[in-house]
Parts: C-alpha cells; structure tokens; sequence
C-alpha cells in the first residue's frame, strides 16, 4: 500500500500544478493564512477514496460529502457550501483527478507488492 507521503508527493506533481492557487510547479501560492480544503483534509480523503471502488465519480463524490464536507467549517447546516458553489474549494475542483491520482498510486503500490510475494 502506498503511504501518505506518496500520495501527497503525486498530488503535488499532478494536481497542485494545475491548481489555480499554485505556480504551476505544484507549489501552493496561497497566503499563510489560506485554506485549502485538499491540504487540510487530506488524510480523509485518502481514506474516503481507498474506502470505494467504484469506475463512477458519484459514489466517490458522497463519500467525500459525508466524511470531509460535513465536518468543514464551510458547509452549512443545510449542506450548502459557498466554496463550492464559487468554485472555490480546490478539494472540490479537482476530486476527479484526486481520485484518479491515489488509485493511480494505490495500484502501483499494489503491483509492486505482488512483484516480491
């Protein structure tokens, strides 16, 4: 299983460095103070896309609901989320390729596990 850091080492390379926040190298250009939903909560959202398989981004997308954007400071009672709905949470912009990164990882990592069984 690939672990945290490699996850995160890939997010960099291929989603911080399309991030609208970012230099385009995946380094982030937010202000010290700045939120990114992504950073924050990135340990569940590992946990949330290891935890489906699915070949649909729409189970994916509930699980993240439930178990990240219910608990941040963003989402209302009702389930709005101004981030969201302003394109604005870079969690949400870019969970498709999220996804596709940590299962990309999750595989290889898989793989080479099989290699030395």
């Amino acid at each position: 299983m690939a672990t945290e850091d490699e996850y995160w080492q890939a997010i960099q390379e291929r989603v911080c460095a399309k991030c609208l926040e970012g230099d385009g190298k995946g380094n982030c250009r937010l202000a010290p103070d700045g939120y990114c939903a992504l950073k924050t909560n990135f340990h569940k959202v590992v946990e949330v896309v290891n935890s489906v398989y699915s070949h649909s981004i729409v189970p994916y997308e509930e699980a993240l609901r439930k178990h990240v954007c219910d608990n941040c400071r963003f989402q209302s009672l009702s389930g709005a989320c101004a981030m969201r709905t302003e394109v604005e949470c870079a969690l949400d912009r870019y969970f498709p390729l999220i996804v596709e990164v940590i299962e990309e990882n999750q595989r290889r990592a898989h793989m080479a596990g099989s290699l030395w069984e």
